[in-house]
């Protein structure tokens, strides 16, 4: 059985948790889109582990992980992460692959990255580890695959600081290389998770363009990245937060009012941790925008939601999310492609009486308060979409499910 799960959102959903939580009963883990930009933390046993390129499933010591063909590897990055889980006493040789058709980020990339954002009229708020400019050259046609370290013509174009630095990581990155579309036939018949990077909404085609990222961080990224076809796909879901972040630049409609609502964005962003894993910039944060999640169920076919950061509102005595736009007057209920309108659109609200209780203690959905249970009723209601998972904590335990994941 084939699952994928992505984010809902902009990114920064909790999806590395579901990952690795799901990851106990798949036999494969593949990473199927973005590179080193990403961040997913995982806690296990009080232990919190940060990942970037390798998937979330790495913890498990019998499970085995694949680079995909849809991301970009920073070799640099990839290899100092693997030097930290091996010092955290996690065995990845032999269970850490990459797709020989996943590209290469280069010296010269992280480099541009960092000069075409500062020279744009209007800066996306890059992270400057150079994905951008790899997708861009891959769209090109000019990238270097990890296939094309065995292309000695290809090599000889390079510049002499990318030529130096590839020849350090070539042949390690050459051991690890593997013919994905190969091995996932192989593997068909097992359990398979395919993990995105980002979120719906910073997807190339259906996000927030151009404030979003450059590679395939929808649903369909999984095929297009992993070496499958779309049918091979038996059920996806969506991570997304009670509430809403975004890290950069680029609208976002029910963003916290920094002279009106300061006080509720510091608590969210402070109980919440919403600090990037990667950059350690603090996130954007506002109300559920339940528009643009539903946006996001219908373009990626969500099968089902998860839920996580609930408990970040365990102590406010109301909630409130946002289920239309107020774009110069007129009531908006569908999210818009234009970014003028998106930049004006004011968040209409509807409120929740708050649940003033912990939740950390629960561990199924019939313990969860009957007003937290009400909100999650409300979104399935509005998204037409089942919340089938719960996460009310950061270690595995705090997580929950209604209907078991691996089953058809």
């Amino acid at each position: 059985m084939n699952i994928v799960v992505m984010g809902a959102q902009w990114g920064d959903e909790g999806k590395g948790k579901i990952v690795d939580y799901l990851a106990q009963d798949a036999k494969y883990v593949v990473r199927y889109a973005g590179g080193a930009n990403a961040g997913h933390t995982i806690v296990a046993g009080g232990k919190k582990i940060a990942l970037h390129q390798v998937p979330s499933g790495i913890l498990y010591p019998n499970k085995k992980v694949y680079l995909g063909s849809g991301m970009v590897i920073d070799p640099e990055a990839l290899f100092k992460e693997l030097k930290m889980l091996s010092d955290n006493g996690i065995e990845w040789e032999g269970r850490v692959f990459i797709s020989d058709r996943a590209h290469i980020v280069l010296p010269s990339n992280r480099r541009m990255d960092v000069e075409r954002d500062k020279a744009r009229k209007r800066p996306i708020g890059t992270t400057g580890r150079g994905i951008g400019t790899t997708y861009s050259q891959k769209s090109e046609r000019d990238g270097i695959r990890l296939a094309d370290l065995l292309w000695e013509e290809k090599m000889s174009d390079l510049d002499d600081e990318d030529k130096e630095f590839i020849t350090e990581y070539k042949d390690k990155l050459l051991d690890l290389s593997v013919n994905i579309a190969e091995k996932m036939w192989k593997h068909r018949k097992a359990n398979t998770l395919f993990e995105g990077a980002q979120g719906a909404m910073l997807d190339l085609d259906s996000g927030t363009y151009p404030y979003v990222s450059s590679g395939a961080s929808c649903s369909a990224g999984a095929a297009i990245g992993s070496g499958i076809g779309p049918r091979a796909i038996d059920k996806i879901y969506a991570v997304f937060k009670a509430y809403e972040t975004r890290v950069g630049n680029g609208p976002m409609p029910s963003e916290f009012n920094d002279s009106t609502e300061s006080k509720l964005c510091d608590y969210v962003r402070t109980t919440g941790n919403e600090f990037g894993v990667t950059t350690g910039r603090p996130r954007r944060c506002g109300y559920l925008d339940l528009v643009a999640l539903r946006y996001a169920c219908h373009v990626n076919s969500i099968d089902a939601l998860v839920l996580t950061h609930l408990d970040i509102y365990d102590e406010l005595e109301e909630i409130e999310a946002c289920i239309a736009y107020d774009v110069d007057g007129k009531i908006v209920t569908e999210f818009p492609a234009g970014i003028p309108d998106l930049n004006a659109a004011k968040p209409i609200l509807q409120k929740f009486k708050g649940w003033k209780k912990s939740l950390c203690s629960c561990r199924s959905y019939a313990e969860l308060p009957k007003k937290a249970k009400a909100y999650i009723k409300f979104i399935e209601s509005f998204v037409d979409t089942p919340v089938e998972i719960v996460s009310i904590g950061a270690d595995r335990e705090q997580t929950f499910f209604r209907r078991k994941p691996w089953k058809k």
